[in-house]
């Protein structure tokens, strides 16, 4: 089913339209459904080389050749961190890839802000990630299935466009705290605004009148 954004005349949007659409990427955990479209909004700039296939042959490459993980944040981090986006929490059935019913109600705040007039033309990389529990190979395997299970449910759930939304697994190769490589924050989902689907049209104000 598709679901109508809860923004339209409500203070969420009030609050959306006045943050500024321009800023420096954040990866903090977004509280409501202004934060969302806040960080999802925050395009500075976008990386063109950054594709989807190239984050995944990133990630197999350091599987394969069991790059050592360092008190550094990685190459493909490092990149990522420059993308406007946002860091969520969804919860999973152990070991798989079932999204638990309470993480729906999660999908459908991102689903309404990529619904959102704002948003509508831009289309994102859904990202998974591991903590370091287990072998590389497995997580990196897992992460990827999660990840597409997210794009899914987005498509399928929330009727958001299939040509918007790319789906990688990352495994334990973009740790969010290296020190503390089995941390269960480093098990995260994030989502990237990467570019848009088309030419852009009237720049959209960032104030409400």
């Amino acid at each position: 089913m598709t679901r109508i954004t809860r923004f339209v005349g409500g203070l969420a949007l009030a609050a959306a339209l006045a943050a500024p659409l321009a800023g420096t990427a954040t990866a903090q955990t977004p509280d409501t459904d202004a934060q969302i479209m806040q960080g999802l909004s925050q395009a500075t700039m976008f990386d063109p080389a950054l594709t989807a296939q190239v984050l995944r042959q990133m990630a197999q490459d350091a599987v394969t050749q069991n790059l050592p993980l360092t008190l550094d944040k990685s190459e493909i981090a490092k990149r990522l961190d420059k993308l406007a986006q946002i860091t969520v929490q969804i919860q999973f059935a152990l070991g798989s890839d079932i999204i638990r019913p309470e993480s729906y109600r999660t999908l459908g705040s991102i689903a309404d802000a990529m619904h959102h007039p704002i948003l509508a033309n831009y289309k994102f990389i859904v990202v998974g990630n591991t903590d370091t529990t287990g072998t590389r190979a497995f997580n990196l395997k897992l992460s990827q299935e999660r990840a597409n299970a997210i794009v899914q449910a987005l498509v399928v759930v929330f009727g958001v466009s299939p040509d918007r939304l790319e789906a990688v697994g990352l495994g334990q190769e973009a740790l969010q705290v290296p020190s503390k490589p089995q941390d269960p924050v480093n098990r995260r989902v994030q989502i990237f605004t990467i570019g848009t689907v088309g030419p852009m049209g009237r720049p959209v104000p960032t104030s409400a009148p």
